[in-house]
């Protein structure tokens, strides 16, 4: 059965969302972050070197990377659903959006976090950092002009690698984008309002009890 090593408010819960999606069956380990610091707990490091979530444990083999746990359980266990034929125009720009999310999108939320945290150290990059940040919420918001989502207009499993990038934003102090560009918002909520995202929501915050099945 595949096992699910989830992280509290993590990256994570995409691969939770998908795994409800598919309707898999499957074991999911929820592990807590450090009260103090809010880092992964150490048994992680036990399961994988690198010691992040999500980690996906699947017939003896532990795949690691939200990009390549999404791609293997579509191809592995997906008969064909949230994705397009792999021979298909649109299969590439599948796989563009599976790897921009963190490949590209993410770096410059991440330095707007971390770099806003220096305050007056870090002011004089924070211009370049909200321009990138323009720059990649402009070319998501693009891509959605006149459609509802990112490939072929179908919901797929690269609209829940992406949703991580949008909810990062709202996290990391770059509210703005919403405002300015109101189709991501709109995105989102329609994301959020899958019964499957509502589902894996709700495991996830309970998961902190111990392990469960689906």
């Amino acid at each position: 059965m595949l096992k699910l090593h989830h992280l509290v408010n993590s990256r994570s819960q995409r691969i939770l969302w998908l795994l409800e999606e598919l309707g898999l069956d499957y074991e999911l380990v929820v592990y807590p972050r450090d009260p103090k610091t809010g880092f992964a707990p150490p048994e992680l490091k036990a399961i994988h070197p690198l010691g992040k979530s999500p980690l996906l444990a699947d017939d003896g083999r532990v795949i690691a990377e939200s990009g390549a746990i999404i791609d293997y359980l579509v191809r592995r266990h997906g008969k064909g659903r949230l994705a397009p034929a792999p021979d298909s125009a649109e299969y590439d720009d599948y796989v563009h959006w599976l790897h921009y999310a963190e490949g590209s999108a993410m770096l410059p939320l991440m330095l707007n976090l971390y770099v806003g945290r220096l305050g007056e150290a870090g002011a004089p990059i924070m211009p370049r950092i909200s321009g990138e940040v323009k720059n990649h919420f402009g070319y998501i918001s693009g891509a959605l002009a006149g459609r509802d989502y990112l490939v072929g207009n179908d919901f797929s499993a690269a609209d829940i690698q992406m949703s991580f990038v949008l909810e990062a934003a709202r996290l990391t102090g770059a509210q703005e984008v919403f405002q300015s560009l109101p189709n991501l918002g709109a995105y989102l909520e329609r994301l959020h309002a899958r019964p499957a995202y509502q589902r894996a929501l709700q495991r996830g915050r309970l998961g902190d009890r111990g392990q469960g099945k689906s």
